[in-house]
């Protein structure tokens, strides 16, 4: 007797090899040449079923990049606060730079500015969960004394991780976007404990 086929081992294979064949036409192509015909074609699927599981190309791409991602953006905790920054902030402009999340992030972000779902699950699933582990690491680093107190930490978020991103998306340079962990210790600068503080 033959059984019969395993329906959820062969959804599987189809969602693996759309997620790759996105991955790899975004980086070929870019993502405004990316078109969910040619990800159905590569795959080998069609494209209803890419349509069952994803409503748009962006959100092919924001799967696949969270996937790509894995937890290479963990935040490291040493106990020294500017060397954690250094090395993850140095991770992430890597990754930008040279790494095969590039495209895509740089096209799930740009579609997701008219696609107003497109940027919540983007929030939701990429930047709220790092956001949060930064913070928790800063707060940390604040109770010892490390980082002033009287700064909110998603304020420090927004200066250590910001010039990542403008030099990303306004075309600096792979240079600019590499060496973005060099401001670290600037910043670290406005945000240490006063000498005088109380």
């Amino acid at each position: 007797m033959i059984s019969d086929p395993n329906s959820e081992r062969r959804s599987e294979r189809a969602r693996r090899a759309i997620l790759d064949a996105a991955f790899d036409l975004v980086n070929r192509k870019g993502f405004a040449k990316l078109t969910i015909e040619a990800i159905a074609a590569q795959a080998g699927v069609g494209k209803p079923t890419i349509y069952r599981w994803w409503r748009s190309k962006g959100a092919v791409v924001l799967e696949a990049m969270r996937e790509e991602l894995g937890d290479d953006f963990a935040f490291p905790d040493t106990g020294d606060i500017a060397a954690d920054l250094t090395t993850q902030i140095t991770a992430v402009s890597q990754r930008l730079v040279t790494g095969r999340i590039s495209e895509a992030f740089k096209g799930v972000v740009g579609e997701a500015q008219n696609d107003p779902a497109l940027m919540k699950a983007f929030r939701e699933t990429v930047l709220e969960p790092s956001i949060a582990e930064c913070r928790a690491r800063l707060e940390s680093a604040v109770a010892a004394g490390q980082l002033r107190s009287d700064v909110p930490t998603d304020v420090m978020v927004d200066l250590f991780y910001a010039p990542i991103h403008y030099r990303h998306f306004l075309g600096f340079g792979d240079d600019a976007v590499r060496h973005s962990a060099e401001l670290v210790q600037d910043v670290l600068l406005g945000l240490r404990p006063r000498p005088d503080a109380a």
